[in-house]
Protein backbone atom coordinates (compact mmCIF):
# COMPACT_ATOMS: atom_id res chain seq x y z
CA UNK A 1 0.00 0.00 0.00
CA UNK A 2 1.22 3.49 -0.85
CA UNK A 3 2.71 5.79 1.75
CA UNK A 4 -0.18 8.87 2.35
CA UNK A 5 1.62 12.18 1.66
CA UNK A 6 1.95 14.41 4.12
CA UNK A 7 -0.54 16.94 4.92
CA UNK A 8 1.33 20.25 3.24
CA UNK A 9 -1.32 22.72 3.50
CA UNK A 10 -2.76 25.11 6.61
CA UNK A 11 -6.38 25.87 7.16
CA UNK A 12 -6.05 29.63 8.15
CA UNK A 13 -8.39 31.64 10.62
CA UNK A 14 -10.15 33.20 7.82
CA UNK A 15 -11.11 29.67 6.79
CA UNK A 16 -8.55 29.39 3.74
CA UNK A 17 -6.78 26.60 3.43
CA UNK A 18 -2.98 27.47 2.23
CA UNK A 19 -1.34 24.93 0.50
CA UNK A 20 1.91 25.27 1.06
CA UNK A 21 3.49 23.47 -2.12
CA UNK A 22 1.28 24.95 -4.35
CA UNK A 23 0.00 28.36 -2.79
CA UNK A 24 -2.40 30.23 -4.60
CA UNK A 25 -3.71 33.95 -4.94
CA UNK A 26 -7.27 33.35 -3.85
CA UNK A 27 -6.47 31.93 -1.17
CA UNK A 28 -4.38 34.79 0.65
CA UNK A 29 -6.16 37.14 3.25
CA UNK A 30 -4.36 40.06 4.75
CA UNK A 31 -5.95 39.73 8.04
CA UNK A 32 -4.20 36.14 7.97
CA UNK A 33 -0.82 37.78 7.28
CA UNK A 34 -1.54 40.72 9.80
CA UNK A 35 -2.41 38.30 12.14
CA UNK A 36 -0.05 35.37 11.94
CA UNK A 37 3.39 38.10 11.60
CA UNK A 38 1.96 39.89 14.75
CA UNK A 39 2.27 36.62 16.71
CA UNK A 40 5.62 35.70 15.01
CA UNK A 41 8.79 36.96 16.65
CA UNK A 42 12.10 38.11 15.78
CA UNK A 43 15.25 37.44 16.54
CA UNK A 44 14.01 33.69 17.90
CA UNK A 45 11.83 35.74 20.26
CA UNK A 46 15.40 36.98 22.35
CA UNK A 47 14.98 40.65 22.62
CA UNK A 48 14.59 42.83 25.49
CA UNK A 49 10.84 43.99 26.84
CA UNK A 50 7.82 42.64 27.42
CA UNK A 51 6.39 42.08 24.09
CA UNK A 52 8.01 39.79 21.51
CA UNK A 53 9.44 42.05 18.64
CA UNK A 54 6.91 40.98 15.99
CA UNK A 55 7.32 40.42 12.47
CA UNK A 56 4.40 42.57 11.55
CA UNK A 57 5.88 45.39 14.23
CA UNK A 58 9.15 45.41 11.87
CA UNK A 59 7.32 45.30 8.45
CA UNK A 60 5.26 48.72 9.83
CA UNK A 61 9.09 50.02 10.45
CA UNK A 62 10.51 48.92 6.94
CA UNK A 63 7.79 50.38 5.18
CA UNK A 64 8.04 53.88 7.53
CA UNK A 65 12.11 53.64 6.45
CA UNK A 66 11.35 52.62 2.91
CA UNK A 67 9.13 55.98 2.52
CA UNK A 68 11.57 58.15 4.31
CA UNK A 69 14.32 56.57 1.61
CA UNK A 70 12.29 56.72 -0.95
CA UNK A 71 9.42 58.94 -1.15
CA UNK A 72 8.61 59.61 -4.72
CA UNK A 73 8.29 55.48 -5.07
CA UNK A 74 4.90 54.53 -6.44
CA UNK A 75 2.37 53.39 -3.66
CA UNK A 76 2.87 50.01 -5.12
CA UNK A 77 6.45 49.64 -3.98
CA UNK A 78 5.70 51.17 -0.54
CA UNK A 79 3.03 47.83 -0.06
CA UNK A 80 5.93 45.72 -1.65
CA UNK A 81 8.17 47.01 1.68
CA UNK A 82 4.99 46.35 4.08
CA UNK A 83 4.86 42.23 2.61
CA UNK A 84 8.27 41.86 2.18
CA UNK A 85 7.95 39.07 5.21
CA UNK A 86 4.33 37.94 4.55
CA UNK A 87 5.41 34.27 3.60
CA UNK A 88 6.55 34.59 7.85
CA UNK A 89 2.89 34.10 8.71
CA UNK A 90 3.40 30.88 7.58
CA UNK A 91 6.74 29.64 7.49
CA UNK A 92 8.06 31.87 10.82
CA UNK A 93 10.88 34.14 10.98
CA UNK A 94 14.34 32.12 10.96
CA UNK A 95 17.57 33.79 11.80
CA UNK A 96 20.02 33.91 9.03
CA UNK A 97 21.83 30.58 10.61
CA UNK A 98 18.89 28.53 10.68
CA UNK A 99 18.13 29.34 7.10
CA UNK A 100 21.15 28.24 6.16
CA UNK A 101 21.65 25.07 8.03
CA UNK A 102 17.96 24.36 6.61
CA UNK A 103 18.94 24.89 3.13
CA UNK A 104 17.47 25.95 -0.79
CA UNK A 105 14.44 24.41 -0.07
CA UNK A 106 13.67 27.25 2.37
CA UNK A 107 14.29 29.92 -0.33
CA UNK A 108 11.87 28.43 -2.75
CA UNK A 109 8.88 27.60 -0.23
CA UNK A 110 9.73 31.68 0.21
CA UNK A 111 9.82 32.14 -3.31
CA UNK A 112 7.00 30.60 -4.40
CA UNK A 113 4.71 32.22 -1.34
CA UNK A 114 5.76 35.55 -1.93
CA UNK A 115 4.64 34.99 -5.53
CA UNK A 116 1.24 34.48 -4.64
CA UNK A 117 1.20 37.06 -1.95
CA UNK A 118 2.33 39.60 -4.59
CA UNK A 119 -0.41 38.65 -7.40
CA UNK A 120 -3.33 38.21 -4.48
CA UNK A 121 -2.76 42.27 -3.49
CA UNK A 122 -1.84 43.27 -7.36
CA UNK A 123 1.99 43.26 -7.19
CA UNK A 124 3.55 41.63 -9.87
CA UNK A 125 5.25 38.45 -8.66
CA UNK A 126 8.57 39.19 -8.85
CA UNK A 127 8.97 42.93 -7.94
CA UNK A 128 12.10 44.42 -10.23
CA UNK A 129 15.83 44.44 -8.51
CA UNK A 130 16.21 48.06 -8.41
CA UNK A 131 13.34 47.78 -6.23
CA UNK A 132 14.16 44.55 -4.24
CA UNK A 133 17.09 46.73 -3.36
CA UNK A 134 15.74 49.61 -1.97
CA UNK A 135 13.76 47.26 0.26
CA UNK A 136 16.43 45.40 1.09
CA UNK A 137 18.11 48.96 2.63
CA UNK A 138 15.27 49.77 4.58
CA UNK A 139 15.35 46.20 6.14
CA UNK A 140 19.04 46.25 7.04
CA UNK A 141 18.50 49.27 9.08
CA UNK A 142 15.33 48.36 10.55
CA UNK A 143 17.53 45.08 11.48
CA UNK A 144 20.37 47.53 12.77
CA UNK A 145 18.19 49.25 14.93
CA UNK A 146 16.48 45.77 16.16
CA UNK A 147 20.17 44.79 17.14
CA UNK A 148 21.05 47.66 19.03
CA UNK A 149 17.93 48.70 20.69
CA UNK A 150 16.29 45.35 21.60
CA UNK A 151 18.50 42.14 20.93
CA UNK A 152 21.53 43.23 22.76
CA UNK A 153 23.89 43.48 19.69
CA UNK A 154 27.30 46.13 20.13
CA UNK A 155 26.98 48.68 17.50
CA UNK A 156 30.52 47.33 16.22
CA UNK A 157 28.46 43.76 15.89
CA UNK A 158 25.29 45.66 14.24
CA UNK A 159 27.48 47.28 11.36
CA UNK A 160 29.68 44.06 10.79
CA UNK A 161 26.09 42.30 9.83
CA UNK A 162 24.34 44.82 8.89
CA UNK A 163 26.12 47.59 7.43
CA UNK A 164 27.25 50.96 9.23
CA UNK A 165 23.94 52.91 8.80
CA UNK A 166 22.80 56.97 8.52
CA UNK A 167 23.36 58.60 11.25
CA UNK A 168 20.06 60.87 10.83
CA UNK A 169 18.02 58.03 10.36
CA UNK A 170 18.95 56.52 13.37
CA UNK A 171 18.47 58.92 15.41
CA UNK A 172 14.30 59.53 14.66
CA UNK A 173 13.87 56.00 14.92
CA UNK A 174 12.77 54.09 17.64
CA UNK A 175 12.09 50.17 18.54
CA UNK A 176 8.28 49.54 19.53
CA UNK A 177 6.78 46.76 21.80
CA UNK A 178 3.44 46.01 21.90
CA UNK A 179 0.84 44.05 22.47
CA UNK A 180 0.19 41.64 19.09
CA UNK A 181 -3.12 42.67 18.81
CA UNK A 182 -2.51 46.23 18.82
CA UNK A 183 0.11 45.46 16.24
CA UNK A 184 -2.32 43.03 13.95
CA UNK A 185 -4.15 46.22 13.79
CA UNK A 186 -2.30 48.40 12.46
CA UNK A 187 -0.61 46.14 10.03
CA UNK A 188 -3.99 45.69 8.35
CA UNK A 189 -4.57 49.37 8.64
CA UNK A 190 -1.43 50.33 6.71
CA UNK A 191 -2.42 47.87 4.21
CA UNK A 192 -5.68 49.60 3.64
CA UNK A 193 -4.25 52.77 3.78
CA UNK A 194 -1.79 52.05 0.80
CA UNK A 195 -4.11 49.66 -1.65
CA UNK A 196 -7.13 52.62 -1.49
CA UNK A 197 -4.55 55.09 -3.37
CA UNK A 198 -3.22 52.18 -5.52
Amino acid sequence: MPKAQPRAWQRMLSGRRLDLLDPTPVDIEIEDIAHGLAFVARWNGQTKGDFAYSVAEHSLLVTDIFARQNPSAPVKWHLAALLHDAPEYVIGDMISPVKAAVGPGYGALDDRLTAAIHLRFGLPAQIPLAVKKQIKKADKLSAWLEAIQIAGFTQTEADKFFGKQDPALIRTLAIKLRAPVEVRDDYTARYHALSKTL
